[in-house]
């Protein structure tokens, strides 16, 4: 009964961490979703706003204040798409430019966008044991084909 548990265990680990990637790739999507929809939310509140100007000049009517929620709207959904775009950024595990605000990959020295040095990462440690000592102290002749 030992060996049947241990492949239990193992089969269900193994499903757990699927379903811990597959959860990740799930709200991966959803965020990309939400990005895209942010987007084409805002394109069309442009278009609105470049309408309602261009009627306001075709007819000398006011329309300032149709105008200003206009510009409140678009400010909001591009508050939000920063904030989805920010969730997206730190779930694929990348940097941010401090300067430009693009994403870069973790590890990066320079910004893939604007070129600025990114600030320092810390980077995986190598512990002591990961390092092969090459004095000829730790090679035998056999080792070097003599």
């Amino acid at each position: 009964m030992g060996i049947l548990e241990d492949v239990l265990l193992n089969a269900r680990t193994a499903v757990d961490s699927v379903g811990k990637k597959a959860g990740k790739m799930i709200d991966m999507s959803k965020l990309t979703l939400a990005a895209a929809d942010l987007k084409a939310e805002i394109s069309k509140k442009y278009e609105i706003l470049g309408r309602v100007i261009f009627e306001s000049k075709q007819t000398g009517k006011n329309y300032d204040k149709s105008v200003e929620e206009l510009i409140e709207k678009i400010a909001d959904l591009q508050a939000q798409l920063k904030t989805v775009n920010e969730a997206i950024g730190n779930s694929k595990q990348k940097a941010k430019c401090p300067s430009c605000g693009a994403y870069n990959a973790k590890g990066s020295v320079f910004c893939n966008k604007c070129g600025e040095k990114l600030p320092y990462t810390e980077q995986e440690e190598i512990s002591p044991d990961d390092v092969i000592d090459f004095t000829e102290d730790n090679f035998e002749d056999d080792d070097i084909g003599l």
